[in-house]
């Protein structure tokens, strides 16, 4: 793992699992307001079913910024991925699953994206991360992976939306934390990416 200053003015620092791999996906945390970072157990789980083949670059949000400034640390995020990497895809959980989705949509480069998992989608969070109409821009494919029990987030209008556009839609056995789900999470988001990577 190698530490990494993201590029950009808002002091995003973070880390890169498998440094020298030619595939590289940027990983979204979850609400920095509560406890999002880039050592989430999700993160760490996507990075463990990629690693050593693909590399993944988890970060961490700079200061708080009602969702604008964190979509912008993402897409910063992936243009430093795409500077280190022939191939770049994307994977957020929670919060980070709508900054993903918007991040996705709104990149300049988003065509050159490989694919797209997102795990636990909110509906929308603040006006600048309501992500269901976002779905119908995105070029990549896209994975989407909720918990059926997660009553913490309005996953719904996300995955009843991706699965009329024909996007994959994963439905697991767990509520919004997934916990003890680290080994489902590995075996349903890392297959997507790899073969897509």
């Amino acid at each position: 793992m190698t530490t990494v200053g993201i590029p950009g003015g808002r002091d995003v620092t973070a880390s890169l699992d498998r440094p020298e791999s030619d595939a590289i996906v940027v990983a979204c945390p979850p609400h920095p307001q509560y406890g999002g970072k880039r050592s989430d157990s999700r993160l760490k789980a996507v990075s463990d079913s990629l690693v050593p083949d693909i590399g993944c670059l988890r970060f961490d949000y700079g200061p708080w910024d009602e969702g604008r400034g964190e979509r912008t640390d993402a897409e910063n995020a992936l243009a430093w991925a795409a500077e280190h990497a022939d191939t770049v895809g994307l994977f957020g959980y929670s919060f980070g699953a709508a900054v993903a989705l918007r991040a996705a949509a709104e990149y300049d480069t988003a065509a050159d994206l490989a694919a797209l998992s997102v795990l636990a989608p909110p509906a929308g969070l603040t006006e600048h991360l309501d992500v269901v109409a976002t779905l119908e821009t995105i070029d990549c494919p896209v994975q989407v992976v909720v918990g059926e029990r997660d009553e913490t987030v309005d996953w719904g209008p996300v995955a009843d939306r991706a699965t009329e556009l024909g996007l994959t839609v994963e439905r697991l056995p767990a509520d919004h934390h997934f916990v003890g789900q680290s080994g489902r999470i590995s075996e349903t988001v890392g297959p997507f990416l790899r073969d897509l990577l």
